[in-house]
């Protein structure tokens, strides 16, 4: 899910093994930065995570402060989007740290934020999903949107959501805690997704429900953008409702390029063996860039895809960041 290594004077590759329960230090190959490389990637993904949280947390705030939004269900999508997000966010990079901090950590506590973060990394492309239909509904059948999307639907959607992503996640916790010794949860271990959930069940189930996801998430984006598609070129025929149609349908290939980014790391065993065959010297430097591009460039793009491009929800967000940044002004007095 990450690159971890702990700074070294020179790069090098080392093989660890744990003496307890047989469980790899860390799976597979590990390569070690240098003191200053090591620094310098942990300053970049912990400045780009502030960043993306901080711009995050004003799109909540402002969601937070103006009704409107609560009774529309492509802004409740939204912002399950955003918070979901943060998480995602925290957890990864949290991870990120630790791996070159303290190398090894309790595995009770990898176990607990290894699953918090694979549960919201799948969530993303489901949640994408669903906008999309969403964002299908409101262009393609505008008489029956209001019937379709509701709020009541919406939040029962979040819950499946979550839901689809327990299925995926929660069966490899069962496993370690029915196949693994209880001592195994008071040691230490290299907290990688792989490095616990290794047992081969957990493995397999991994594969497949990534093949099912990717493959349910690209289909429904395929067949929404071109319905989009084929309704704004009817609307421009037709010289009617032109704009909304072209703005969903550069929302969804945006929706298109994010999911991209996302369904990587669908792809990430094959995409680490191809990495380190063809650039075996740089591989580590390789996965940072991967990490970065998968994990944080997708969680960058949410807020200006669906919050700077939204006119009402940029409106509301100008306004609350004026008011923040205008200085008060208090009224002059007579006094008598």
């Amino acid at each position: 899910m990450f690159p971890c290594n702990r700074g070294s004077q020179d790069p090098q590759i080392v093989s660890m093994n744990s003496s307890s329960f047989n469980y790899n230090v860390s799976s597979g190959l590990s390569y070690r930065d240098s003191f200053s490389t090591a620094v310098a990637k942990n300053v970049i993904v912990v400045a780009l995570g502030l960043t993306i949280n901080y711009i995050n947390g004003t799109l909540i705030h402002t969601f937070r402060k103006h009704q409107i939004f609560y009774v529309n269900p492509r802004y409740v999508l939204f912002i399950h989007l955003v918070l979901n997000d943060m998480i995602q966010l925290t957890t990864t990079i949290s991870l990120f740290v630790f791996s070159y901090v303290f190398y090894k950590i309790n595995t009770s506590f990898c176990c607990v934020i290894i699953t918090f973060a694979v549960f919201t990394t799948l969530n993303t492309p489901l949640n994408l999903a669903v906008m999309a239909v969403e964002c299908y509904i409101a262009i393609c059948l505008p008489l029956r949107h209001a019937e379709f999307c509701t709020i009541k639907r919406t939040y029962t959607l979040i819950a499946w959501i979550w839901a689809m992503s327990a299925l995926s996640t929660l069966p490899d916790v069962f496993i370690i805690v029915a196949t693994q010794p209880v001592q195994l949860f008071y040691s230490t271990i290299f907290c990688e997704r792989d490095n616990l959930f290794r047992h081969p069940v957990s493995l397999k189930k991994r594969d497949v429900s990534y093949i099912i996801y990717l493959i349910g998430v690209w289909l429904t984006l395929f067949l929404t953008y071109f319905k989009i598609f084929f309704a704004a070129k009817t609307a421009k025929e037709a010289k009617s409702g032109v704009g909304n149609a072209k703005k969903a349908r550069n929302t969804i290939l945006l929706h298109g390029f994010q999911l991209l980014l996302c369904m990587l790391t669908y792809v990430a065993p094959l995409v680490k063996k191809a990495l380190l065959y063809w650039f075996p010297t740089y591989y580590i430097h390789a996965i940072f860039v991967c990490y970065v591009i998968i994990q944080i460039l997708p969680r960058f793009i949410s807020p200006i895809v669906y919050g700077l491009r939204d006119k009402t929800f940029r409106q509301h967000l100008k306004k609350y960041l004026q008011c923040t940044v205008r200085p008060s002004i208090k009224p002059w007095t007579t006094v008598k």
